[in-house]
């Protein structure tokens, strides 16, 4: 009997190393985040409720910038890719990936900034001045608030001037007077109010909601690992947006949810936005 036993634990933890061996693993990546620490510290808690929803092994594909995420498409390093509207329209051209399912962001919008005492009450007032975007290509620092101003009325770069300079940066400035508008969207806002306690903030100007942020998945992924991965989106999306929300980047999903149909004409308002700051073809990432 006890040979029986240990025979059939032997062929028990065999059979657990088998399944083990052969478990699918899949290479996620995350274009704003940079190195595996932070990957790790935003994205671990999700990565695990994956792992539990689909059986597969996920790995992070740290990647220094977004056009790293792509030459790691190409190169066949990473498989799914979690990126924003502004990337996505890029990744189309330059890759042959598709989209996944999309992460919606509540109150994902652009808007412009002014200091509540000064001068500037209207985007009119603006004319002439200098306005600070957070980050060259950003859709919500610089496309969609430049594409506020343009829908006023206002050329970029021409009926004011266009500044790239962090956002923390560019605040600073506007308290000083140097700049006298910054483009960001809401979540930004909050961290500038919670950050600047003694100054007042108004918001001169706002644009529609923005798209959702995707993610997309390279073409040789096989398609049952696709449809898999796509399935537990929608059969456990309420543990996987739990394991998003353990992070503290990821809180900018805190109330949002996953789509799993996505409408790439959804993402032509970016698309007039790039063509608004004067870059009509999406062959690059700006400013790399």
């Amino acid at each position: 009997m006890k040979i029986w036993n240990w025979i059939s634990g032997v062929a028990l933890a065999a059979g657990l190393m088998t399944a083990t061996a052969t478990a699918e693993t899949i290479r996620f990546a995350v274009t704003d985040v940079e190195g595996m620490e932070q990957l790790q510290r935003e994205y671990g808690a999700f990565v695990e409720e994956l792992e539990k929803a689909t059986g597969f092994d996920v790995e992070f594909t740290p990647v220094s910038n977004r056009t790293a995420a792509v030459e790691a498409m190409r190169a066949e390093q990473v498989d799914f890719v979690l990126t924003g509207p502004a990337e996505y329209v890029v990744f189309k051209v330059l890759t042959d990936a598709k989209p996944v399912v999309a992460w919606h962001r509540p109150d994902y919008f652009a808007q412009i900034v002014v200091m509540a005492d000064g001068d500037i009450k209207s985007l009119a007032d603006l004319k002439g001045k200098k306005v600070a975007y957070g980050e060259v290509g950003s859709t919500s620092q610089q496309l969609g608030p430049a594409q506020v101003l343009a829908d006023a009325g206002l050329k970029y770069n021409e009926d004011y001037t266009a500044e790239i300079i962090k956002r923390n940066v560019a605040i600073e400035a506007m308290i000083r007077g140097d700049v006298q508008a910054v483009g960001m969207n809401l979540t930004h806002l909050r961290s500038v109010r919670e950050k600047f306690p003694d100054q007042k903030f108004a918001v001169v100007g706002r644009g529609p909601d923005l798209p959702n942020d995707i993610l997309i998945v390279a073409s040789y992924v096989k398609p049952e690992v696709v449809e898999k991965v796509k399935s537990a989106f929608l059969d456990k999306g309420s543990e996987l947006m739990t394991g998003v929300l353990k992070g503290e980047d990821t809180k900018k999903y805190d109330g949002g949810y996953f789509v799993p149909t996505v409408d790439d004409k959804d993402y032509d308002i970016v698309r007039a936005m790039y063509a608004t700051i004067g870059v009509p073809k999406f062959s690059n990432f700006l400013g790399e």
